[in-house]
């Protein structure tokens, strides 16, 4: 078995104990699918990842992603914080103000750019695989009792649609903050209506905010992926900025959206994630998700003495 030494950090976030918490095993070479996904689940966090050689050596690393539950095929905070912590154990190439990589994930290859100050990211974006729109949701009613909220709290001038840049969401418009405040999601409902639709992740979001420079103020539910809620959610905030763009809730400048979504306020974990969303001649050209991290600390998982892998 390999040193399975771990890094944890605070992934959209410039402080401990906010964010969404992650763990990194920064080499991940002899380790089955099966053992990775089992320490996600022993430590579980959101997201566990690891970290591999390249298949292409034109790429910098792979990159593996899995909850508690399952195995992604990418994700925003673990792209991010991965990203962070090559940086921190100078793993990749720190000497100037501006580090660029190339991520090998599910869906394909993902560049990360860092901003450096003496060798320490201050900013890392990930750029997203371009948005796709699934179905909408149509009933209000039962949304609104699987939120446990009254359905004039949801915004029924906007659809409840289904979007994608690499794992697709339902997004949910609510009417003001209060709304989302009261948000308790009924998992019986949930099963019942979304086991087999588009997707069971369900991001509800609204436009009135907690924090100045914030654009929306959001809250993710998976619980089939083994997160009851996410205190932030990097991978469906790509969409998320798409989507505002779309309904034309944001309007670009200079040919491109810039937007703020805090998470994780109700968790007492509160999270910042910075969208943009590029456009020309009306069509969305580039989506880059992105944020601040702090570090939090190591360990070490001894499996010298454990049967793993069958052996």
């Amino acid at each position: 078995m390999p040193d399975l030494r771990y890094h944890t950090l605070d992934v959209f976030t410039d402080r401990p104990f906010g964010g969404n918490p992650l763990a990194v095993f920064t080499d991940g070479r002899g380790l089955s699918t099966e053992t990775m996904q089992s320490l996600a689940k022993e430590l579980n966090l959101s997201e566990t990842t690891f970290v591999l050689p390249p298949q292409d050596p034109a790429n910098h690393f792979q990159v593996r992603i899995f909850t508690p539950a399952a195995e992604l095929p990418t994700a925003g905070h673990p792209t991010v914080g991965t990203a962070y912590i090559l940086a921190r154990q100078k793993m990749i190439d720190t000497s100037g103000d501006v580090a660029s990589i190339r991520f090998e994930e599910g869906v394909g290859v993902i560049p990360v750019e860092l901003q450096l100050s003496n060798g320490i990211p201050t900013m890392i974006r990930m750029t997203q695989p371009l948005p796709t729109f699934g179905p909408r949701f149509e009933s209000v009613e039962v949304m609104a009792d699987m939120l446990s909220i009254d359905p004039a709290l949801i915004n029924a001038n906007l659809p409840m649609e289904v979007g994608s840049c690499g794992v697709p969401f339902l997004f949910v418009p609510l009417r003001n903050l209060d709304a989302a405040r009261k948000v308790r999601l009924r998992q019986d409902i949930y099963y019942r209506e979304l086991s087999d639709f588009a997707t069971q992740h369900v991001f509800v979001f609204t436009q009135e905010v907690e924090n100045e420079g914030s654009t929306v103020h959001s809250r993710m539910f998976a619980p089939a992926l083994g997160v009851a809620e996410d205190p932030a959610t990097g991978i469906a905030s790509g969409p998320l900025g798409c989507y505002l763009l779309r309904h034309g809730l944001v309007s670009p400048e200079g040919g491109t959206a810039k937007i703020v979504s805090e998470q994780g306020i109700e968790m007492g974990r509160p999270s910042f994630i910075h969208i943009e969303i590029e456009e020309e001649g009306g069509e969305i050209k580039r989506v880059r998700v992105g944020g601040q991290c702090h570090y939090m600390g190591e360990g070490r998982f001894d499996l010298s003495s454990t049967h793993v892998d069958g052996t």
